[in-house]
């Protein structure tokens, strides 16, 4: 615990806009993501399909699109930024595992890697001065 609050007071004291833009940037990203995927479900279940043959194909179609939506809305406020870049994390991993296991796209792989880059960059660095994780710590 004291990991994570030392973490948060460095974080803090080195707090850049263009850094809280890019967090923002990125829940936008997935929100916009998962809306896409509710829209076009089809398109979801045929991304998925190489890794439906290990089951899980339908706990796996009703988790990300509501996990990016969700996670992306938290991270646009900084919300519980950590705890929702933590549900986004399978979800990044398995878009590269993806690219490896069905038909290869580098544009998609390319932005599952960059897309995963920022969020263990944000998970590590936390949601930064302008946030609501960081308006709630300073009422208390």
């Amino acid at each position: 615990m004291e990991n994570v609050k030392s973490l948060n007071k460095w974080a803090n004291a080195h707090t850049y806009l263009p850094v809280d833009l890019v967090r923002i940037a990125l829940g936008v990203f997935l929100f916009m993501k998962g809306v896409s995927f509710v829209t076009n479900i089809q398109y979801l279940h045929d991304l998925i399909s190489p890794i439906d043959q290990f089951g899980g194909g339908m706990f796996l179609l009703h988790y990300i699109a509501p996990a990016h939506m969700i996670g992306g809305i938290m991270i646009v406020f900084g919300l519980l930024t950590r705890w929702a870049i933590a549900a986004q994390l399978p979800i990044l991993f398995g878009a590269v595992l993806v690219n490896f296991m069905g038909q290869m796209h580098s544009e998609s792989l390319i932005l599952a890697v960059v897309v995963l880059i920022i969020c263990v960059f944000f998970l590590f660095y936390g949601s930064g001065k302008h946030s609501a994780d960081y308006y709630f710590k300073m009422q208390q």
